[in-house]
């Protein structure tokens, strides 16, 4: 029987049957958001599968989001209802259906100042209320999305005293949904897929694809991999293994601001661009107590880096718009850390990168593969369901629709039951109901319920919990994706050397 446990030793022992010549009806290549929620569609609907991915799940752009689950709004405005409606429907199914225990009601200010004309602030209310009606068409409840409104300056600044008082009129106030953490959604994705049978390999990076096979290359050996189907997922580095897509990437910079830098409480602040009619810049608050400030838009040219950087042009911009509505000028010191993702839009004729529609593709090239490109996250599972139908289409292979709407991650439950899960709260975040079998780790090992350094409650109890249950193979994989604490960099310094240690004992203790 498949668990929902992904480590070493299963990685070993699943590999080697497919290296033998057994061959799956569908193989993934690219373990982010698009390439899990492909296998986890397909396992669900009783197909073999496997995926591949060269270096770690949620290593590439799934990571790097502004931890949104976006209801469409900003698509409401560019016209295009379709994608927008998508969008609140995968929204809902997220928050009440597929994760609760990864997502949350993010309330979302728009401050008014003297700037914003009656007619810009006319058009932004009407925004919020074509969104709420999404929401409502979506059928997501009140309960868990409240509707929008207008409040007055003194409730704004209650929300977020860190806003400038001078000439505040005010503000609209909104919801949307937010992720507790991007990778952890990859990660619970992955391993419900497996829990359903689905094969799942990190480290494991594909040399060159067809409709039916993919060479593969596993430190210095190689390997060809048979399937009925094979589907390119690889997001940004799609069109390094096809011929059919043309990519356009652009870059969304983020930067993470310090706990006291902005006073914004938990109410997260929407600040228009200037001179621009349809862009905003974000101040994000985490759970944490740190604040994520983002989002650029801007083309890359160039070959793809495996990390993308964030250029001090990108800084400023951030620094200086979101400074605009603030009663303390932000500066470089206020940065604790900073990150970048590139987004895998596809090419067309639109001008600039920010003008290129999020609406996703599944693409069937001449060599067979069918390629996966475009969207955005909180659409992911929509994303994959069109994936496993078209391969269904072009392969001929037995199976029904998709089950995945109403199919809970590993660790979800109702919200209302996830407020019983006998845990500490900041772990039920993460974990789910999972979350006492990782607290469990703590109790019969004291060492492990310590932290892993001053500035973070994380503790070694997850280390371990990722190596054996995660797929964490590295310290890296700890530091980077499961925890989270390399977006600063002086935490991830912190605790390297112990993340480190407690990865090689798990590690030897699957051995």
């Amino acid at each position: 029987m498949s668990t929902g446990s992904l480590n070493a030793r299963r990685r070993e022992r699943e590999l080697s049957r497919l290296v033998d010549g057994e061959r799956v009806d569908v193989l993934v290549v690219g373990g982010g958001v698009t390439g899990a929620g492909i296998a986890l569609d397909a396992a669900a609907r009783g197909l073999s599968v496997a995926l591949v991915e060269a270096h770690d799940l949620a290593f590439g752009t799934s990571r790097w989001s502004s931890k949104l689950v976006h209801g469409g709004l900003r698509y409401l405005a560019k016209g295009e209802l379709g994608l927008a409606h998508e969008s609140a429907v995968e929204r809902g199914i997220l928050m009440t259906r597929t994760a609760p225990h990864l997502t949350r009601a993010m309330p979302q200010l728009f401050p008014l100042y003297p700037g914003t004309s009656t007619a810009q602030q006319a058009l932004l209310a009407a925004g919020l209320r074509a969104g709420d009606g999404l929401r409502r068409a979506a059928r997501t409840p009140s309960s868990v999305l409240p509707g929008p409104r207008r409040i007055p300056a003194a409730e704004a600044l209650a929300l977020s005293p860190g806003l400038a008082p001078g000439g505040l009129r005010g503000a609209l106030l909104a919801y949307d949904g937010a992720l507790v953490d991007d990778a952890r959604l990859v990660v619970s994705i992955a391993r419900t897929a497996a829990l359903l049978g689905a094969r799942i390999f990190t480290r494991l990076s594909a040399v060159s694809l067809s409709g039916n096979e993919a060479r593969v290359r596993d430190g210095s050996s190689e390997y060809t991999l048979h399937a009925r189907q094979v589907i390119n997922a690889t997001g940004v580095w799609a069109d390094t293994l096809t011929d059919s897509v043309q990519l356009r990437p652009s870059r969304g910079s983020h930067l993470v601001l310090a706990p006291d830098a902005v006073r914004i409480g938990a109410t997260s602040v929407t600040i228009p661009v200037p001179c621009e009619t349809n862009r905003f810049v974000f101040l994000l608050p985490q759970l944490d107590g740190r604040v994520y400030l983002g989002l650029t838009d801007e083309p890359v040219s160039g070959g793809v880096p495996d990390v993308p950087t964030v250029p001090e042009s990108d800084v400023d911009f951030l620094l200086s718009t979101a400074s605009s509505v603030l009663d303390r000028p932000l500066t470089a010191a206020d940065v604790l850390g900073s990150y970048a993702g590139l987004r895998p839009l596809v090419s067309g004729s639109a001008g600039r990168s920010a003008d290129l529609s999020r609406k996703h593709a599944v693409i069937t090239g001449s060599d067979g593969v069918l390629t996966v490109v475009g969207g955005k996250l909180t659409t992911y599972r929509r994303m994959a369901e069109d994936a496993v139908d078209a391969a269904l289409t072009h392969a001929g292979l037995p199976a029904g629709p998709s089950r995945t709407a109403k199919l809970p991650l590993l660790g979800a439950a109702p919200r209302s039951r996830l407020s019983l899960v006998d845990a500490p709260a900041r772990l039920v975040a993460k974990y789910g109901t999972e979350a006492p079998r990782v607290a469990a780790l703590g109790e019969l090992e004291p060492e492990f319920a310590a932290p892993l350094c001053a500035s973070t409650e994380i503790t070694a109890a997850e280390v371990v919990w990722a190596v054996r249950h995660e797929g964490a193979t590295t310290a890296e994989d700890v530091l980077e994706r499961r925890t989270r604490l390399a977006l600063v960099p002086a935490d991830a310094e912190a605790a390297r050397d112990q993340v480190a240690e407690l990865v090689e004992k798990a590690l030897a203790g699957l051995s």
